[in-house]
């Protein structure tokens, strides 16, 4: 997992890919966060990408850094706790403007089951899993 972290931090974009009815959508994040031993990412309650990952959970993200690309497969589980949102609000105090902890837009979701592959066309892909 802090494998995945830092290649994600170290990007600064990664695309989020969400499912509405039979059609993917895909949108550039940049928030990622490490936090009582999980992987969160953030986002308003208000966007449809929460709408989405509410009416069907399972997302994927991608990234490209330095001639590597990293897929994660995941479920992207909503944790309500006002802990986690100040956390990620800590780390990116430029979304403070934008969202505050308990304002009832701000989410933050974990992302559990996940399966990352690190590959690149000069090394054979290679999987990790938390």
């Amino acid at each position: 997992m802090q494998e995945v972290y830092e290649f994600l931090k170290q990007a600064q974009t990664y695309y989020l890919a969400t499912v509405e009815g039979d059609q993917p959508r895909v949108r550039p994040f940049g928030t990622v966060l490490l936090f009582e031993g999980r992987l969160y990412i953030q986002t308003g309650l208000k966007k449809d990408v929460a709408r989405q990952m509410a009416a069907n959970p399972k997302v994927e993200l991608c990234a490209f850094h330095q001639g590597r690309w990293l897929r994660v497969s995941a479920c992207a589980v909503h944790d309500p706790r006002l802990e986690p949102q100040q956390a990620m609000l800590d780390a990116y105090p430029a979304l403070k403007g934008m969202y505050q902890p308990g304002d009832g837009n701000t989410a933050v979701y974990w992302l559990k089951d996940a399966a990352a592959t690190f590959s690149s066309f000069t090394e054979p892909p290679r999987t990790v899993t938390f």
